[in-house]
């Protein structure tokens, strides 16, 4: 099947938005930094709310609960806005999200914490989902780029910001307020929709196709487990793990088989014909792989070994975010301006394995300097990725399947993210305890026995000895884990490559040459 080129009406006839039309693009962005601020800022307050509620035996469900239900809820939520219509189904999930919020901050105990978690997580599911397919439905492929840069600056400002934000609510207002801090704006945000965005309506004659919900709700809640379980809770060969590997493969290949056969798929696998993208499938999963994987390493690195504060580990991370976010508006601009986009993928995927391999270098020696700059050409190559694989996704499908291909493009990142953290973890856990066993022996296994990662407050107990086993062991240790990213990442470069590059249709410098491109097929907002 030929990669297909979707239509979509926004602009004017001189390539301007109309001012409704910016006016949900900030709605869309407040929502889109509701979802990414969320874990950021409760993982801050995490020790306050233990110390509250208790139950710290169940911590880490808490955050297990979330990301298992937005990761469910993702690839259903496509779907929904595909049959019934996309505005009525992205303002359901931030409704359910801000009840999830608002019960998350009233929560007495641990046990009603993790439920009304996971009732926020569904919520969570569709709010990035919503916010790539209605900037589909509304911005046609060749102008989506110009919007690049101001979706990687959301993503930044999240990634910095959550943390110190974060602690700040905990420390002032409590840490209740780093869930009710979402109501007021996702209220903001569901106004400025209802007000604003005015899409056709839809109602699907075929019913829900619910065993293919649950088949896939199981398969992907039992890989998320045994990503979250697999060397923490459980050993990786445990009786656990394997039943949850059987279950998830059983319930996806079941998945994939009636998918076939449902009148209403929930992944519809015609998608899948397109080159294109499945190629963004997988080039999205191993960014996700990578990135998560590189947020959780490498300020762990800056702290423990380049003695860096905990209290701005956000701030660590400002080389490669700020880079990614240049390198993403630069690319935005030039895929609206030329319409090409294919340099991107190859590009990004071989500047990442570059910066992956650079971060591996690091030692106990390497300066703050040194660090950054390596970080920075990691941020330009995922600059070049993030938001390019969710654009050609979108540019290979036909506009009526463009939730689930929003979702299954978000779903395959969300998996990658998952396995990242879990088998960059498992690495770098198992090198740290061998360094440590090596360099400081049985007071070095005692030291890692519990957790193979050390806050600041017990690293600063340790002997001076172990301090600097310790070090060395972290420098090992993340060695070893950016050396597998470096190596997954080539699967990326290898995907670009054989990307075709579909022109993208649109208005734009050049649009002239293109009439067709801004007929009115897909969508319209209407001016308010």
């Amino acid at each position: 099947m030929a990669d297909t080129q979707p239509a979509a009406v926004a602009g004017t006839s001189d390539g301007k938005q109309p001012k409704s039309v910016r006016v949900v693009l900030l709605a869309l962005m407040i929502t889109m930094m509701l979802a990414m601020l969320d874990n950021m800022i409760v993982g801050t307050a995490m020790p306050t709310i233990v110390g509250e509620l208790g139950g710290l035996e169940h911590l880490s469900w808490v955050v297990t609960a979330y990301t298992l239900a937005t990761a469910a809820a993702t690839p259903i939520w496509g779907k929904l806005g595909d049959m019934y219509g996309r505005k009525a189904t992205f303002m359901t999930s931030i409704v359910l999200f801000l009840i999830g919020s608002a019960l998350s901050g009233m929560a007495q105990n641990m046990g009603e914490l993790i439920g009304f978690r996971a009732v926020q997580g569904l919520g969570a599911g569709g709010l990035m989902v919503g916010v790539m397919a209605i900037i589909g439905d509304l911005i046609p492929p060749r102008e989506r780029g110009k919007y690049q840069g101001m979706m990687a600056a959301v993503m930044a400002v999240a990634m910095i910001a959550g943390p110190l934000v974060g602690g700040t609510i905990t420390d002032h207002w409590g840490w209740r307020w780093a869930f009710y801090i979402n109501l007021p704006l996702g209220v903001v945000s569901l106004g400025l929709i209802s007000a604003v965005l005015h899409l056709p309506k839809k109602r699907s004659k075929a019913g829900i196709d619910y065993l293919g919900v649950v088949l896939l709700t199981v398969g992907i809640t039992s890989i998320v487990l045994v990503t979250t379980w697999g060397g923490t809770e459980y050993a990786w060969t445990s009786a656990r793990i394997m039943e949850l590997i059987g279950i998830g493969v059983a319930a996806l290949v079941g998945f994939v088989f009636w998918q076939t056969k449902a009148a209403e798929p929930v992944v519809p696998l015609h998608i899948f014909r397109s080159r294109n993208f499945t190629l963004m499938s997988v080039i999205g999963f191993i960014t996700g792989f990578v990135m998560f994987g590189a947020t959780l390493f490498l300020p762990l690195y800056q702290q423990s070994v380049q003695g860096a504060s905990a209290t701005n580990s956000g701030l660590l991370l400002l080389p490669m975010l700020g880079a990614m976010l240049v390198t993403s508006m630069i690319a935005g601009r030039i895929t609206t301006s030329t319409g090409r986009y294919k340099v991107f993928p190859v590009v990004g995927s071989a500047l990442m394995i570059v910066g992956l391999y650079l971060l591996s270098t690091m030692d106990t020696g390497t300066t703050r300097l040194t660090s950054g700059l390596f970080m920075a050409v990691l941020g330009l190559g995922m600059g070049c990725l993030m938001q390019i694989t969710m654009l050609v996704a979108q540019n290979s499908v036909e506009m009526r399947d463009m939730g689930v291909a929003s979702s299954s493009t978000t779903l395959f990142r969300t998996l990658g993210s998952s396995f990242g953290v879990a088998i960059m973890g498992a690495l770098f856990n198992h090198r740290v305890q061998d360094v440590m066993s090596e360099r400081a022996g049985s007071i070095g296994s005692k030291v890692t026995e519990q957790s193979a990662q050390l806050d600041a407050a017990s690293l600063a107990k340790l002997p001076a000895a172990a301090r600097e086993a310790y070090q060395y062991a972290v420098s090992d240790g993340t060695h070893a884990a950016f050396v597998l990213g470096s190596v997954v990442a080539v699967v990326a470069l290898v995907a670009a490559v054989f990307v075709k590059e579909v022109p993208l249709k649109g208005a734009g410098p050049k649009a002239e040459d293109a009439p067709a491109a801004a007929a009115p097929q897909a969508s319209v907002v209407e001016a308010v």
